[in-house]
């Protein structure tokens, strides 16, 4: 069984921090590969200033630079929107191998406010990387399902709902920075 790493987000744009979590994920949890699924419009996200999905998916593929990063834009195959919906399919699509789902500190924070977050927290388990200032103190999901003792390698054997702690030096990248600083970045040339 293939051990994959799921990246989830909007990639609007994508950038260093995304894969260096996908590498520190890759290192701790022992993965085979890290899937980056660029997602057509985050549920949670104004189309307002989304660059289309063509022109992320060619961003994040410049930027990932690792034969065991694939970059897709599998949700709009799958016509999934939501990421209890998109981890269905895949499970269901790939019952060979095993899924973990990776984020950033933010992610635990406003997890939340996921269509049936308890229901995906109790699908795959969720490898968390810290981002600077990002708080979990009274995080509901973190107070639902708290931090799995499973070390990171082990997170196959993890009960669900497992929230895992990666351990990581903090990266200071931001899309929403990169944006405000080059509004523009979605019409420079990327690499096909």
């Amino acid at each position: 069984m293939a051990r994959i790493g799921l990246l989830g987000g909007s990639f609007n744009p994508a950038h260093a921090a995304h894969r260096h979590i996908s590498l520190v994920a890759m290192r701790q949890l022992r993965l085979d590969q890290v899937w980056w699924l660029v997602s057509p419009l985050n549920p949670l996200k104004s189309a307002a200033g989304m660059a289309p999905l063509a022109v992320r998916v060619a961003r994040a593929k410049a930027v990932a630079r690792h034969p065991r990063i694939r970059v897709s834009a599998l949700e709009d195959q799958l016509g999934t929107r939501f990421a209890v919906d998109t981890v269905a399919a895949l499970q269901a699509r790939f019952p060979q191998h095993h899924f973990v789902w990776i984020g950033g500190g933010d992610i635990v924070a406003e997890l939340h406010r996921w269509r049936h977050w308890r229901q995906f927290l109790r699908q795959i388990p969720l490898a968390v990387v810290p981002r600077p200032g990002v708080s979990l103190l009274g995080a509901p999901a973190l107070g639902w399902a708290g931090w799995s003792p499973c070390a990171p390698s082990r997170w196959t054997q993890a009960p669900l709902p497992a929230i895992i702690r990666l351990n990581s030096r903090l990266r200071p990248e931001s899309a929403t920075a990169i944006r405000a600083t080059d509004p523009d970045w979605a019409k420079q040339r990327t690499i096909d």
